[in-house]
């Protein structure tokens, strides 16, 4: 790989926990922000088909359409956000999209009776959701050095993942008996939020090059993926941040028929408690994991971060076509692995790669999230519908687990035809 490879962290002294001593208040309140604000979503988002559906009596297919955008908007709709974050600041940008996500939540209370008001509010919360993620993960990583920062990530994403698995379980018992309580506790939880993000300090402003890094902007003229031994000259893809942002597709699109098929093809082979426990023992190894091998993950190359990453989601995959219960839970936490690697990794190499700012950045590595997704649904509805049909689901984890090996070197190297001048490698 040319240019400014991915690089290993810096060592420092102490253990983990002196590490997160290092951390400032305000990154505190953001990483508690990253847990109470998913535990406060997911206490809703998932059961919108609930509500729409058989509380407001829309057909599944209006249901399916207006989930879909729903989403379409949150994902790629980072882009304006990471614009406006440019243009007004990351702390302003937050406030704005918490005063929208708090109204989004607030205008569910009227949904409850009016499907218009119902698909409004949503609309309220996804564009909400677009407009503060960026400005989130900029801020977090405000003048933080290059070593700090996958520390700073992980345990982000740790504490929404570990949001998004309790929410769900914590609304469970009232969304449907006592819907205007929960979306009155949510409301509530959001406008407590949004007064705490007021109270931040205005971000640093990145006129100079940030801590623990020189001053120019890690570009890397990146070829294909190649091991330590590899050829002298790669071709390089036509910009430096195109690889993590395609990577970033092809990971999300490749995910997302697992988190979208596993319940159908599960609690028809074994019980819906073997699927919660499968759920479950997932969630805490994402949770736990995460910023345990943060640091080895930064040190990885990217080369050897894709090549690990899509083996264990190939891998997993494959597992999970044998149909055996013991089968399905080690694959999906082969699928674990692999989503640890390759997300946190895609969004440091982006990072590395790129001379924009951080919200720039994150906002593309969300559209990129976006588009694959939303791939992800078009593909595996039919997929995997053909392959029940055929009397053999299990042959749909076979494809998806050699698209988790094909996929990546064919797009690398169409990428690198793009720019067909050859670089010398400083491997």
């Amino acid at each position: 790989m040319t240019g400014a490879p991915s690089r290993k962290p810096h060592g420092r002294p102490g253990s983990r926990l002196a590490r997160y001593a290092e951390l400032t208040g305000p990154q505190y309140f953001l990483l508690a922000g990253s847990f109470l604000i998913p535990l406060g979503s997911f206490a809703v988002l998932p059961f919108m088909s609930v509500l729409l559906h058989e509380r407001l009596g829309m057909g599944l297919g209006s249901v399916g359409a207006v989930l879909a955008v729903a989403s379409f908007v949150q994902f790629s709709g980072g882009v304006v956000g990471a614009a406006v974050a440019e243009r007004i600041g990351l702390r302003r940008t937050m406030l704005v999209a918490l005063i929208v996500r708090t109204a989004g939540f607030a205008a569910f209370l009227p949904g409850l009776n009016r499907p218009a008001a119902a698909i409004a509010a949503l609309f309220l919360v996804s564009c909400g959701a677009a407009l503060y993620l960026p400005a989130n993960k900029a801020y977090l990583i405000n003048r933080v050095g290059e070593d700090q920062r996958p520390l700073v990530l992980s345990a982000s994403s740790s504490a929404l993942n570990a949001g998004i698995a309790l929410g769900p379980i914590a609304a469970a018992p009232f969304i449907l008996t006592s819907s205007a309580g929960l979306f009155t506790a949510v409301t509530a939880l959001f406008a407590a939020i949004t007064a705490g993000h007021a109270l931040l300090p205005t971000e640093a402003h990145e006129d100079g090059p940030r801590e623990g890094e020189g001053a120019e902007p890690h570009h890397a003229g990146a070829g294909p993926p190649h091991s330590d031994a590899g050829p002298p000259t790669l071709p390089a893809p036509p910009a430096p941040s195109a690889l993590p942002f395609v990577i970033t597709v092809l990971s999300l699109y490749v995910f997302m028929f697992f988190q979208h098929y596993l319940a159908v093809y599960v609690v028809g082979r074994t019980s819906t408690f073997f699927y919660s426990l499968v759920l479950a023992l997932y969630a805490l190894l994402l949770v736990v994991t995460q910023p345990l091998l943060s640091d080895w993950i930064a040190g990885l190359s990217y080369p050897r971060a894709l090549r690990v990453g899509f083996a264990a989601l190939a891998t997993g995959m494959a597992a999970l076509a044998i149909g055996h219960p013991a089968a399905i839970l080690a694959g999906s936490l082969l699928i674990c692995l692999g989503e640890v690697v390759l997300f946190l990794k895609n969004d440091l190499e982006a990072l590395a790669r790129s001379s924009r700012s951080a919200a720039v950045v994150f906002g593309r590595q969300r559209m990129a999230a976006g588009i694959g997704a939303f791939a992800s649904g078009i593909a595996g509805g039919e997929g995997y519908a053909l392959a029940e049909r055929s009397g053999h689901a299990n042959l749909f984890w076979v494809a998806v687990a050699a698209q988790c090996v094909l996929l990546p070197p064919l797009l690398i190297r169409a990428l690198s035809r793009l720019r067909p001048a050859a670089v010398p490698s400083r491997g």
